[in-house]
Protein backbone atom coordinates (compact mmCIF):
# COMPACT_ATOMS: atom_id res chain seq x y z
CA UNK A 1 0.00 0.00 0.00
CA UNK A 2 1.17 3.30 -1.26
CA UNK A 3 1.82 5.99 2.07
CA UNK A 4 -0.68 8.37 1.91
CA UNK A 5 -2.59 10.10 3.99
CA UNK A 6 -5.97 8.65 4.44
CA UNK A 7 -9.36 10.04 5.54
CA UNK A 8 -12.12 8.83 8.05
CA UNK A 9 -14.70 6.09 7.22
CA UNK A 10 -18.30 8.21 6.66
CA UNK A 11 -19.90 5.48 8.29
CA UNK A 12 -17.31 6.33 11.59
CA UNK A 13 -19.48 8.23 14.47
CA UNK A 14 -17.68 11.58 15.28
CA UNK A 15 -19.04 13.69 18.32
CA UNK A 16 -18.69 17.40 16.90
CA UNK A 17 -18.16 20.48 19.40
CA UNK A 18 -21.77 20.87 20.83
CA UNK A 19 -21.55 24.94 20.38
CA UNK A 20 -21.16 26.61 17.01
CA UNK A 21 -19.04 28.91 19.09
CA UNK A 22 -16.60 26.37 19.01
CA UNK A 23 -15.94 26.30 15.50
CA UNK A 24 -15.05 29.91 14.89
CA UNK A 25 -11.73 30.81 16.04
CA UNK A 26 -11.01 33.86 17.92
CA UNK A 27 -9.07 35.65 14.76
CA UNK A 28 -11.97 34.49 12.21
CA UNK A 29 -13.17 37.26 9.89
CA UNK A 30 -16.61 37.27 10.89
CA UNK A 31 -16.03 38.29 14.76
CA UNK A 32 -14.84 41.48 12.62
CA UNK A 33 -17.97 41.52 10.58
CA UNK A 34 -19.95 41.28 13.99
CA UNK A 35 -17.96 43.81 15.70
CA UNK A 36 -18.26 46.02 13.09
CA UNK A 37 -21.96 46.14 12.15
CA UNK A 38 -22.95 45.92 16.12
CA UNK A 39 -21.24 49.24 16.46
CA UNK A 40 -23.08 50.88 14.00
CA UNK A 41 -26.23 53.08 14.56
CA UNK A 42 -28.39 51.95 12.03
CA UNK A 43 -31.13 53.66 12.29
CA UNK A 44 -28.86 57.35 11.80
CA UNK A 45 -27.18 56.01 9.06
CA UNK A 46 -30.99 55.94 7.54
CA UNK A 47 -31.67 51.74 7.36
CA UNK A 48 -35.14 50.61 6.63
CA UNK A 49 -37.16 48.66 8.87
CA UNK A 50 -35.36 49.56 12.16
CA UNK A 51 -39.12 50.58 13.92
CA UNK A 52 -41.13 47.56 12.63
CA UNK A 53 -44.63 47.29 13.01
CA UNK A 54 -46.60 45.23 15.57
CA UNK A 55 -48.84 43.65 13.07
CA UNK A 56 -47.82 41.27 10.36
CA UNK A 57 -45.07 38.95 9.87
CA UNK A 58 -42.04 40.06 11.48
CA UNK A 59 -38.73 41.20 9.57
CA UNK A 60 -35.15 40.78 9.67
CA UNK A 61 -33.50 43.40 11.48
CA UNK A 62 -31.36 45.18 9.14
CA UNK A 63 -28.05 44.33 10.99
CA UNK A 64 -28.79 40.64 10.13
CA UNK A 65 -28.87 41.21 6.40
CA UNK A 66 -26.45 44.03 6.70
CA UNK A 67 -23.97 40.94 8.15
CA UNK A 68 -24.60 38.34 5.35
CA UNK A 69 -23.67 41.27 2.32
CA UNK A 70 -20.71 42.34 4.30
CA UNK A 71 -19.41 38.56 4.83
CA UNK A 72 -21.00 37.69 0.86
CA UNK A 73 -18.90 40.31 -0.77
CA UNK A 74 -15.87 39.95 1.56
CA UNK A 75 -15.71 36.11 0.21
CA UNK A 76 -16.86 36.95 -3.47
CA UNK A 77 -20.63 35.80 -3.36
CA UNK A 78 -22.33 38.22 -4.69
CA UNK A 79 -25.17 36.68 -6.09
CA UNK A 80 -28.60 36.99 -3.72
CA UNK A 81 -29.64 32.65 -4.63
CA UNK A 82 -25.91 31.82 -3.81
CA UNK A 83 -25.90 33.89 -0.41
CA UNK A 84 -29.60 31.70 0.21
CA UNK A 85 -27.65 28.72 -0.25
CA UNK A 86 -24.27 29.46 1.89
CA UNK A 87 -26.79 30.06 5.13
CA UNK A 88 -27.85 27.08 5.23
CA UNK A 89 -24.91 25.35 4.41
CA UNK A 90 -22.06 27.75 5.75
CA UNK A 91 -20.63 27.36 9.31
CA UNK A 92 -19.37 31.27 10.31
CA UNK A 93 -22.60 32.36 8.64
CA UNK A 94 -24.43 29.79 10.51
CA UNK A 95 -22.87 31.54 13.26
CA UNK A 96 -22.86 35.17 12.21
CA UNK A 97 -26.85 35.09 11.32
CA UNK A 98 -28.08 32.62 14.43
CA UNK A 99 -28.97 29.94 11.83
CA UNK A 100 -31.30 32.63 9.86
CA UNK A 101 -32.45 31.69 6.58
CA UNK A 102 -33.42 34.53 4.73
CA UNK A 103 -34.96 33.92 1.14
CA UNK A 104 -32.68 35.28 -1.98
CA UNK A 105 -35.82 38.04 -2.35
CA UNK A 106 -35.49 39.24 0.95
CA UNK A 107 -31.91 39.59 0.64
CA UNK A 108 -32.35 41.10 -2.78
CA UNK A 109 -34.80 44.10 -1.52
CA UNK A 110 -32.33 44.57 1.46
CA UNK A 111 -29.81 45.99 -0.82
CA UNK A 112 -32.03 47.35 -3.43
CA UNK A 113 -34.00 49.49 -0.77
CA UNK A 114 -31.16 50.33 1.60
CA UNK A 115 -28.27 52.34 -1.11
CA UNK A 116 -28.17 55.00 0.49
CA UNK A 117 -27.80 54.09 3.80
CA UNK A 118 -24.78 50.93 2.54
CA UNK A 119 -22.42 53.51 1.15
CA UNK A 120 -22.63 55.72 4.39
CA UNK A 121 -21.73 52.58 6.32
CA UNK A 122 -18.74 52.25 3.82
CA UNK A 123 -17.86 56.55 4.84
CA UNK A 124 -17.95 54.42 8.39
CA UNK A 125 -15.40 52.29 7.72
CA UNK A 126 -13.47 55.36 6.35
CA UNK A 127 -13.66 57.15 9.57
CA UNK A 128 -12.57 54.32 11.64
CA UNK A 129 -9.40 54.02 9.45
CA UNK A 130 -8.75 57.98 9.77
CA UNK A 131 -9.05 57.26 13.78
CA UNK A 132 -6.87 54.33 13.27
CA UNK A 133 -4.34 57.15 12.26
CA UNK A 134 -3.86 54.91 9.05
CA UNK A 135 -3.67 57.76 6.57
CA UNK A 136 -0.67 59.62 8.52
CA UNK A 137 1.22 59.93 4.49
CA UNK A 138 -1.63 62.49 2.93
CA UNK A 139 -0.89 61.43 0.05
CA UNK A 140 -3.37 59.87 -2.79
CA UNK A 141 -3.88 58.41 -6.16
CA UNK A 142 -6.51 59.19 -7.97
CA UNK A 143 -7.88 56.72 -11.30
CA UNK A 144 -10.75 55.48 -12.91
CA UNK A 145 -11.58 52.21 -14.92
CA UNK A 146 -14.38 50.87 -16.73
CA UNK A 147 -16.15 47.99 -15.47
CA UNK A 148 -18.82 46.40 -17.16
CA UNK A 149 -21.90 46.77 -16.50
CA UNK A 150 -24.72 43.32 -16.93
CA UNK A 151 -25.55 45.28 -20.69
CA UNK A 152 -24.01 42.99 -23.37
CA UNK A 153 -22.40 44.52 -26.26
CA UNK A 154 -25.49 43.67 -28.62
CA UNK A 155 -28.08 45.54 -26.45
CA UNK A 156 -26.25 49.19 -26.43
CA UNK A 157 -27.22 51.60 -29.32
CA UNK A 158 -25.56 54.54 -30.36
CA UNK A 159 -27.26 55.96 -34.59
CA UNK A 160 -24.42 54.67 -36.36
CA UNK A 161 -24.38 51.32 -34.53
CA UNK A 162 -28.24 50.95 -35.07
CA UNK A 163 -27.78 52.47 -39.23
CA UNK A 164 -24.78 49.75 -39.27
CA UNK A 165 -27.22 47.14 -38.08
CA UNK A 166 -30.06 48.10 -40.33
CA UNK A 167 -27.26 48.23 -43.17
CA UNK A 168 -26.26 44.31 -42.21
CA UNK A 169 -29.89 42.90 -41.94
CA UNK A 170 -31.34 44.22 -45.30
CA UNK A 171 -28.20 42.80 -47.36
CA UNK A 172 -29.17 39.65 -45.35
CA UNK A 173 -32.68 40.15 -46.63
CA UNK A 174 -31.41 40.62 -50.01
CA UNK A 175 -29.27 37.64 -49.97
CA UNK A 176 -31.92 35.82 -49.06
CA UNK A 177 -33.90 37.17 -51.84
CA UNK A 178 -31.48 35.79 -54.19
CA UNK A 179 -31.25 32.49 -53.02
CA UNK A 180 -35.27 32.39 -53.51
CA UNK A 181 -34.69 33.53 -56.98
CA UNK A 182 -32.43 30.98 -57.97
CA UNK A 183 -34.01 28.28 -56.71
CA UNK A 184 -37.27 29.32 -58.17
CA UNK A 185 -35.17 28.87 -61.05
CA UNK A 186 -33.23 25.77 -60.94
CA UNK A 187 -35.82 23.45 -58.75
CA UNK A 188 -39.10 25.16 -58.91
CA UNK A 189 -40.69 22.48 -56.76
CA UNK A 190 -38.49 22.70 -53.71
CA UNK A 191 -41.05 24.22 -51.03
CA UNK A 192 -39.63 23.49 -48.07
CA UNK A 193 -36.35 25.56 -48.39
CA UNK A 194 -38.54 28.36 -50.10
CA UNK A 195 -40.91 28.32 -46.90
CA UNK A 196 -37.65 28.35 -44.57
CA UNK A 197 -35.96 31.03 -45.90
CA UNK A 198 -39.20 33.01 -46.27
CA UNK A 199 -39.51 32.74 -42.81
CA UNK A 200 -35.93 34.29 -42.40
CA UNK A 201 -36.91 37.22 -44.22
CA UNK A 202 -39.87 38.05 -42.44
CA UNK A 203 -38.29 37.86 -38.88
CA UNK A 204 -35.79 40.13 -40.25
CA UNK A 205 -38.22 42.38 -41.64
CA UNK A 206 -39.87 42.72 -38.13
CA UNK A 207 -36.35 43.39 -36.19
CA UNK A 208 -35.36 45.81 -39.19
CA UNK A 209 -38.84 47.55 -37.98
CA UNK A 210 -38.35 46.99 -34.59
CA UNK A 211 -34.61 49.05 -34.43
CA UNK A 212 -36.20 51.96 -36.66
CA UNK A 213 -38.98 52.19 -33.88
CA UNK A 214 -35.60 52.79 -31.55
CA UNK A 215 -34.06 55.69 -33.57
CA UNK A 216 -36.46 58.22 -31.73
CA UNK A 217 -35.63 56.51 -28.10
CA UNK A 218 -31.79 57.38 -29.53
CA UNK A 219 -32.22 60.86 -30.41
CA UNK A 220 -33.85 61.54 -27.06
CA UNK A 221 -31.26 60.59 -24.97
CA UNK A 222 -28.40 63.56 -24.08
CA UNK A 223 -25.84 61.28 -25.31
CA UNK A 224 -27.77 59.51 -28.35
CA UNK A 225 -26.66 56.11 -26.37
CA UNK A 226 -29.54 53.66 -25.54
CA UNK A 227 -29.00 50.29 -23.38
CA UNK A 228 -31.22 47.84 -23.32
CA UNK A 229 -31.08 46.04 -20.19
CA UNK A 230 -29.66 48.54 -18.03
CA UNK A 231 -30.97 52.14 -18.92
CA UNK A 232 -27.78 54.34 -16.99
CA UNK A 233 -24.74 51.88 -18.43
CA UNK A 234 -22.87 53.58 -21.94
CA UNK A 235 -20.17 52.53 -24.30
CA UNK A 236 -16.75 53.06 -23.38
CA UNK A 237 -13.40 52.49 -24.71
CA UNK A 238 -11.06 50.39 -22.54
CA UNK A 239 -7.52 49.56 -23.80
CA UNK A 240 -8.45 49.22 -27.16
CA UNK A 241 -11.78 47.31 -26.89
CA UNK A 242 -15.53 49.22 -26.30
CA UNK A 243 -17.81 47.82 -23.49
CA UNK A 244 -20.95 48.80 -22.14
CA UNK A 245 -20.69 49.61 -18.14
CA UNK A 246 -19.20 52.41 -16.55
CA UNK A 247 -16.25 54.63 -15.19
CA UNK A 248 -15.37 54.05 -11.40
CA UNK A 249 -13.26 56.55 -10.36
CA UNK A 250 -11.60 56.28 -7.06
CA UNK A 251 -8.86 57.65 -4.55
CA UNK A 252 -6.60 54.92 -2.75
CA UNK A 253 -3.53 56.15 -0.05
CA UNK A 254 -0.24 55.61 -0.86
CA UNK A 255 0.52 54.10 2.26
CA UNK A 256 -1.74 51.07 2.97
CA UNK A 257 -3.83 51.58 -0.61
CA UNK A 258 -6.96 51.74 1.01
CA UNK A 259 -9.62 53.50 -0.96
CA UNK A 260 -10.38 56.54 0.73
CA UNK A 261 -13.28 57.91 -2.20
CA UNK A 262 -15.04 56.26 -4.79
CA UNK A 263 -17.69 57.49 -7.61
CA UNK A 264 -19.34 55.49 -10.03
CA UNK A 265 -19.96 57.73 -12.93
CA UNK A 266 -21.38 57.22 -16.86
CA UNK A 267 -18.59 59.37 -18.47
CA UNK A 268 -16.13 57.83 -20.85
CA UNK A 269 -12.73 59.90 -19.43
CA UNK A 270 -11.41 61.07 -16.09
CA UNK A 271 -11.04 64.88 -17.30
CA UNK A 272 -13.56 66.34 -15.12
CA UNK A 273 -12.95 64.38 -11.76
CA UNK A 274 -9.75 66.02 -10.43
CA UNK A 275 -11.06 67.94 -7.94
CA UNK A 276 -13.75 66.28 -6.71
CA UNK A 277 -12.25 63.22 -6.21
CA UNK A 278 -8.94 65.17 -4.49
CA UNK A 279 -11.62 67.30 -2.05
CA UNK A 280 -13.92 64.06 -1.13
CA UNK A 281 -10.25 62.75 -0.19
CA UNK A 282 -9.40 65.07 1.92
CA UNK A 283 -12.47 65.26 4.02
CA UNK A 284 -12.89 61.52 4.62
CA UNK A 285 -9.15 61.36 5.47
CA UNK A 286 -9.59 64.71 7.63
CA UNK A 287 -6.29 66.16 6.62
CA UNK A 288 -5.58 70.11 5.73
CA UNK A 289 -3.01 69.25 3.35
CA UNK A 290 -3.19 66.62 0.97
CA UNK A 291 -1.25 65.87 -2.15
CA UNK A 292 -2.85 63.78 -5.49
CA UNK A 293 -0.83 62.22 -7.73
CA UNK A 294 -2.87 61.33 -11.13
CA UNK A 295 -2.03 60.13 -14.90
CA UNK A 296 -2.39 62.35 -18.02
CA UNK A 297 -5.94 61.66 -18.50
CA UNK A 298 -6.77 64.17 -15.66
CA UNK A 299 -4.84 66.71 -17.28
CA UNK A 300 -7.36 69.47 -17.64
CA UNK A 301 -6.22 72.82 -17.04
CA UNK A 302 -9.57 74.43 -15.50
CA UNK A 303 -9.28 71.08 -13.08
CA UNK A 304 -5.92 71.51 -12.08
CA UNK A 305 -6.65 75.28 -11.20
CA UNK A 306 -9.31 74.72 -9.15
CA UNK A 307 -7.41 72.21 -7.10
CA UNK A 308 -4.78 74.63 -6.22
CA UNK A 309 -6.97 77.28 -5.47
CA UNK A 310 -8.43 74.27 -2.72
CA UNK A 311 -5.09 74.23 -1.40
CA UNK A 312 -4.12 70.99 -3.30
CA UNK A 313 -0.96 69.70 -4.58
CA UNK A 314 -2.01 67.89 -7.63
CA UNK A 315 0.75 66.27 -10.14
CA UNK A 316 -0.19 65.42 -13.35
CA UNK A 317 1.77 64.80 -16.80
CA UNK A 318 0.90 66.86 -18.88
CA UNK A 319 -1.25 65.60 -22.11
CA UNK A 320 0.60 66.59 -25.88
CA UNK A 321 -1.91 66.67 -28.24
CA UNK A 322 -0.51 69.07 -30.71
CA UNK A 323 0.99 66.80 -34.02
CA UNK A 324 3.89 69.30 -34.75
CA UNK A 325 6.26 67.50 -33.90
CA UNK A 326 5.23 64.32 -35.32
CA UNK A 327 4.90 66.17 -38.66
CA UNK A 328 8.85 66.78 -38.18
CA UNK A 329 8.27 70.35 -36.98
CA UNK A 330 9.11 71.95 -33.37
CA UNK A 331 6.81 71.72 -30.36
CA UNK A 332 5.55 74.00 -28.25
CA UNK A 333 8.41 72.80 -25.30
CA UNK A 334 10.73 74.82 -27.46
CA UNK A 335 9.21 77.89 -27.09
CA UNK A 336 10.76 79.29 -23.29
CA UNK A 337 8.29 81.75 -21.77
CA UNK A 338 9.96 84.78 -20.13
CA UNK A 339 7.54 85.91 -17.36
CA UNK A 340 9.37 89.03 -16.77
CA UNK A 341 8.80 90.43 -20.24
CA UNK A 342 5.93 88.32 -20.39
CA UNK A 343 7.54 87.27 -24.30
CA UNK A 344 8.33 83.63 -25.35
CA UNK A 345 12.42 82.64 -27.37
CA UNK A 346 11.86 80.78 -29.93
CA UNK A 347 14.86 77.72 -30.87
CA UNK A 348 15.89 80.87 -33.26
CA UNK A 349 16.64 82.94 -30.86
CA UNK A 350 13.99 85.54 -31.57
CA UNK A 351 11.44 87.33 -29.32
CA UNK A 352 7.61 86.28 -29.50
CA UNK A 353 5.51 89.43 -27.83
CA UNK A 354 2.53 89.12 -26.50
CA UNK A 355 0.18 90.25 -29.79
CA UNK A 356 -3.67 89.66 -28.34
CA UNK A 357 -5.77 88.10 -26.66
CA UNK A 358 -8.55 85.93 -27.50
CA UNK A 359 -11.45 83.41 -26.06
CA UNK A 360 -11.53 79.93 -27.04
CA UNK A 361 -13.31 76.73 -24.95
CA UNK A 362 -14.36 79.32 -22.17
CA UNK A 363 -10.42 79.85 -21.95
CA UNK A 364 -8.48 83.75 -22.53
CA UNK A 365 -5.80 82.68 -24.39
CA UNK A 366 -2.69 84.94 -25.05
CA UNK A 367 -1.11 84.87 -28.71
CA UNK A 368 2.31 85.34 -29.06
CA UNK A 369 4.41 85.61 -32.47
CA UNK A 370 7.29 87.38 -34.11
CA UNK A 371 7.15 89.20 -37.75
CA UNK A 372 10.52 87.78 -38.25
CA UNK A 373 9.84 84.24 -39.38
CA UNK A 374 9.18 85.26 -43.15
CA UNK A 375 13.55 85.29 -43.38
CA UNK A 376 14.17 82.70 -40.15
CA UNK A 377 16.27 79.97 -41.17
CA UNK A 378 14.57 77.05 -39.10
CA UNK A 379 11.36 78.53 -40.28
CA UNK A 380 10.76 75.04 -42.61
CA UNK A 381 11.17 73.16 -39.05
CA UNK A 382 9.20 75.38 -37.29
CA UNK A 383 5.76 76.21 -39.35
CA UNK A 384 4.00 75.80 -42.93
CA UNK A 385 2.18 79.45 -42.26
CA UNK A 386 3.41 83.04 -42.29
CA UNK A 387 4.53 83.10 -38.77
CA UNK A 388 4.51 80.71 -36.00
CA UNK A 389 1.88 81.34 -33.33
CA UNK A 390 2.24 80.27 -29.85
CA UNK A 391 -1.31 80.21 -27.34
CA UNK A 392 -0.56 80.50 -23.57
CA UNK A 393 -3.45 80.04 -20.96
CA UNK A 394 -3.89 83.45 -18.72
CA UNK A 395 -3.64 80.82 -15.91
CA UNK A 396 -0.52 78.89 -17.31
CA UNK A 397 1.82 79.78 -14.78
CA UNK A 398 -0.55 76.90 -12.55
CA UNK A 399 0.84 74.38 -14.78
CA UNK A 400 4.34 75.31 -15.06
CA UNK A 401 4.03 75.05 -11.37
CA UNK A 402 2.78 71.45 -11.17
CA UNK A 403 5.11 70.55 -14.31
CA UNK A 404 8.44 71.80 -11.95
CA UNK A 405 6.94 69.51 -8.98
CA UNK A 406 7.11 66.87 -11.34
CA UNK A 407 10.34 67.72 -12.78
CA UNK A 408 11.78 67.66 -8.77
CA UNK A 409 10.21 64.58 -7.87
CA UNK A 410 9.20 62.17 -10.75
CA UNK A 411 9.25 58.71 -8.31
CA UNK A 412 5.17 60.64 -7.79
CA UNK A 413 4.32 58.75 -11.45
CA UNK A 414 5.95 55.69 -9.95
CA UNK A 415 3.64 55.43 -6.60
CA UNK A 416 0.49 56.68 -8.47
CA UNK A 417 0.86 53.14 -10.51
CA UNK A 418 2.14 51.08 -7.32
CA UNK A 419 -0.86 52.43 -5.23
CA UNK A 420 -4.18 52.56 -7.39
CA UNK A 421 -3.94 49.73 -10.03
CA UNK A 422 -3.35 47.17 -7.14
CA UNK A 423 -6.90 47.99 -6.04
CA UNK A 424 -8.59 47.39 -9.08
CA UNK A 425 -6.96 44.70 -9.97
CA UNK A 426 -8.68 42.95 -7.00
CA UNK A 427 -11.97 44.17 -7.17
CA UNK A 428 -11.98 42.97 -10.52
CA UNK A 429 -10.75 39.72 -9.83
CA UNK A 430 -13.51 39.41 -6.77
CA UNK A 431 -16.38 40.38 -9.36
CA UNK A 432 -15.65 38.20 -12.49
CA UNK A 433 -16.49 38.65 -16.24
CA UNK A 434 -19.66 40.56 -15.48
CA UNK A 435 -18.87 43.29 -12.81
CA UNK A 436 -21.79 44.72 -12.17
CA UNK A 437 -25.12 42.49 -11.23
CA UNK A 438 -27.27 45.40 -10.67
CA UNK A 439 -28.58 47.63 -12.81
CA UNK A 440 -29.22 51.61 -13.11
CA UNK A 441 -26.33 54.13 -11.40
CA UNK A 442 -28.04 53.88 -8.11
CA UNK A 443 -28.09 50.38 -7.62
CA UNK A 444 -24.68 50.12 -9.07
CA UNK A 445 -23.25 52.44 -7.27
CA UNK A 446 -24.71 50.38 -4.12
CA UNK A 447 -22.82 47.64 -5.17
CA UNK A 448 -19.72 48.94 -5.36
CA UNK A 449 -19.79 50.68 -1.81
CA UNK A 450 -19.74 46.60 -0.76
CA UNK A 451 -17.03 46.23 -3.21
CA UNK A 452 -14.97 48.66 -1.70
CA UNK A 453 -16.24 48.07 1.94
CA UNK A 454 -15.30 44.37 1.92
CA UNK A 455 -11.56 45.20 -0.19
CA UNK A 456 -10.93 47.59 2.74
CA UNK A 457 -11.57 45.58 5.45
CA UNK A 458 -9.98 42.65 4.23
CA UNK A 459 -6.97 45.37 3.98
CA UNK A 460 -7.64 46.36 7.10
CA UNK A 461 -7.18 43.03 8.92
CA UNK A 462 -4.12 42.06 6.77
CA UNK A 463 -2.59 45.05 8.77
CA UNK A 464 -3.52 45.15 11.69
CA UNK A 465 -5.32 41.55 12.12
CA UNK A 466 -8.59 40.50 12.92
CA UNK A 467 -7.98 40.82 16.96
CA UNK A 468 -7.06 44.58 17.09
CA UNK A 469 -9.30 45.60 14.75
CA UNK A 470 -12.21 44.17 16.98
CA UNK A 471 -10.10 46.37 19.46
CA UNK A 472 -10.43 49.00 17.73
CA UNK A 473 -14.03 48.80 16.72
CA UNK A 474 -15.07 48.66 19.75
CA UNK A 475 -12.72 51.79 21.20
CA UNK A 476 -13.56 54.12 18.70
CA UNK A 477 -16.93 53.36 17.17
CA UNK A 478 -18.85 52.50 20.31
CA UNK A 479 -17.01 55.74 21.91
CA UNK A 480 -18.09 58.31 18.97
CA UNK A 481 -21.60 57.01 18.68
CA UNK A 482 -21.85 57.64 22.59
CA UNK A 483 -20.72 61.31 21.58
CA UNK A 484 -23.59 61.64 18.99
CA UNK A 485 -26.16 60.59 21.02
CA UNK A 486 -25.00 62.82 23.76
CA UNK A 487 -25.08 65.91 21.22
CA UNK A 488 -28.65 64.78 20.23
CA UNK A 489 -29.67 64.65 23.89
CA UNK A 490 -28.35 67.66 24.49
CA UNK A 491 -30.02 69.71 22.04
CA UNK A 492 -33.28 68.09 22.62
CA UNK A 493 -33.28 69.22 26.53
Amino acid sequence: MPRFIEGEPRTQSTLFPERIEDYIDEDNPVRAIEAFVDALNLEQLGFQGMNPKETGRPAYHPSTMLKLYIYGYLNRIQSTRRLERETGRNIELMWLLGRLKPDFKTIANFRRSNGKAIRKVCSEFIGLCRKLDLFSQALVAIDGSKFKASNNRDKNFTPAKLTRRIEEIEKSINRYFSRLDRMDNEAPGIENQSGKLKDKITSLKEEVKRLKGLESEIQSTPDKQLSMTDPDARSMRSRGTGIVGYNVQTAVDAEHHLIVTHEVTQKNNDRDYLTSMSLEARDAMGVEELEVVADRGYYKSQEIKASEDAGLITYVPKSYTSSNKAHGLFDRSRFRYHPETDAYQCPAGERLPNRTTTTANGKIMVRYWSSNCGHCRLKSQCTTGKERRVSRWEHEAVLDRMEQRLVRDPQKMNTRRETVEHPYGTLKMWMGATHFQMTTLKHVSTEMSLHVLAYNMKRVMNILGVESLIEAIRAFLWHFYLLRWACVTRVLC
